[in-house]
């Protein structure tokens, strides 16, 4: 290590980076950095975000300039063979999220009630956030300077929200005269292979029917390089005043979406072994129509769409039963009743009270409660577990039996947190209904330990934010 004083002049403009945390036994620690250092530069190279930081690490060494919370210049030479360093940075981004230049007809935000949290209200279009959220981006907010760069640092895959791609109908749909230009930046990732998926968020009468055929047809020239596309039917509550009129789907026009849908399926999986496109389980429920096989789902690329979540649920709890030693099967036998009770939204209840049965069939020492949650406060058309609110929550059990213990999705919370977007918390749910809430973490796995009261120490100190919700999670746009 080079210990170096130098006068900050010349760092005074530059953008800084302020060290949030050190990992124990990492090299970051080794190095002696600290919470509230300052990373100034890597190999003399201004750290601009995230992907730089990463692009600069993932070397064999490199020099590190350092400003200690004193204001001391540290210039550190790192033989870190490739290996991380162990750093959080206060900043995730390490600079400032792009916020949407879009005002698409179908946005979730702008239907949201007036009086709700600030970051609510914050629309992203941010590529990075593609890459470590797994956000879906439009490409209207993106540079040539960001494409290249995602094709320089070899970042994958992008997650591009197409809709359409009518070139005309795009511009109107995001309200953006760009937006039929951005569909060119498709071209240049397929040329440089960079990895993509993509997303059409379905407005009835306005990008399906025909219009949905040909942005299907269009996107399939993109394959392999484009893995798969996810169809999902438009999110519409109650506070759309003053917004484009939109027609929900009904049973018959989810039916004639999945036909085509189903058709593309079937041609393309004799052209090129993938099913590329894929209806979300919702438009399945909507049409009254039995979930696709798990062969159909392509290794459920798009379940973070509402793609096949479902259906893995089913599989993942059939497997978790199996897995179940006869040791535990015995130790539950003869235990004394105990009663629980699960929360949900509509759209999955019928599913979620099938697994549910499931697992009390085989361990009938528990007795399990399922409740449905109408969405009062965003309205009857929001059938997500996702985006219910704790005050729906607590207003729709408050005289129902709820036995022992509640359990609630963690896509009830905001990601990291134990709070509901109404900013209710877990603790005043608890409080207000006089029961302990678990929250379930992802998969079936995890819902059929959570109704068996097994937790692994493991277990106990995840974070939320690492949690995949066992069904529907979001609205998608």
């Amino acid at each position: 290590m080079i210990e170096k004083e130098q006068e900050r002049n010349g760092y005074m403009n530059r953008r800084i980076h302020k060290i949030q945390a050190v990992e124990p036994g990492s090299i970051g620690q080794e190095m002696e950095l600290e919470p509230g250092d300052f990373l100034l530069e890597i190999n003399g190279n201004e750290i601009e975000d995230i992907f730089d930081y990463e692009y600069y690490v993932n070397s064999k060494s490199m020099v590190m300039l350092i400003e200690k919370a004193d204001g001391e210049l540290w210039e550190l030479e790192i033989e870190n063979d490739y290996q991380d360093l162990g750093l959080t940075f206060e900043n995730g981004l390490m600079s400032d999220y792009k916020s949407c230049s879009n005002k698409c007809i179908f946005c979730f935000i702008d239907q949201m009630p007036p009086g709700m949290r600030e970051t609510l209200y914050f629309k992203d279009d941010d590529s990075r956030l593609s890459f470590l959220q797994g956000n879906y981006i439009t490409l209207t907010n993106m540079k040539d300077k960001d494409i290249e760069r995602i094709i320089r640092f070899h970042l994958a895959p992008i997650n591009i929200s197409v809709h359409t791609t009518n070139p005309s109908l795009r511009c109107r749909m995001l309200h953006n005269r760009f937006a039929g230009e951005s569909l060119k930046k498709i071209d240049r990732l397929f040329e440089a292979k960079v990895p993509m998926n993509g997303q059409i968020v379905l407005c009835r009468g306005i990008n399906d029917g025909e219009e949905l055929e040909r942005t299907i047809r269009d996107l399939t020239r993109y394959i392999p390089v484009m893995e798969s596309v996810s169809v999902v039917p438009v999110g519409l509550s109650k506070y759309r005043n003053g917004l484009e009129p939109l027609i929900p789907f009904d049973q018959e026009t989810s039916i004639r979406t999945l036909e085509i849908i189903e058709n593309w399926q079937e041609k393309l999986y004799n052209l090129y072994g993938t099913h590329f496109i894929h209806a979300s389980d919702e438009f399945y429920i909507l049409a009254g129509r039995e979930l696709p096989e798990e062969d159909r789902y392509d290794g459920y690329p798009q379940l973070e769409n509402g793609v096949g979540m479902l259906r893995l649920l089913d599989r993942e709890v059939s497997i978790a039963l199996k897995e179940l030693d006869r040791k535990l099967l015995e130790q539950q036998t003869g235990k004394a009743l105990e009663i629980l009770s699960i929360a949900t939204g509509e759209l999955a209840y019928p599913y979620l009270k099938r697994q549910i049965d499931k697992i009390t069939s085989r361990y009938p020492s528990k007795q399990v409660h399922v409740y449905a949650i109408h969405n009062d406060f965003f309205g009857e058309m929001i059938t997500v577990a996702g985006l219910l609110t704790g005050q729906d929550v607590i207003r729709q059990l408050a005289d129902r039996p709820l036995g022992e213990r509640l359990l609630l999705p963690s896509c009830m919370f905001r990601s990291g947190e134990e709070v509901f977007l109404d900013d209710v918390t877990r603790r005043e749910v608890q409080n207000t209904l006089q029961v302990p809430v678990n929250i379930v973490k992802s998969g079936g796995r995890d819902l059929v330990r959570a109704v068996l009261g097994i937790r692994e120490p493991a277990e106990e100190e995840a974070n939320l934010s690492s949690y995949r919700g066992y069904e529907l999670n979001d609205l998608h746009g």
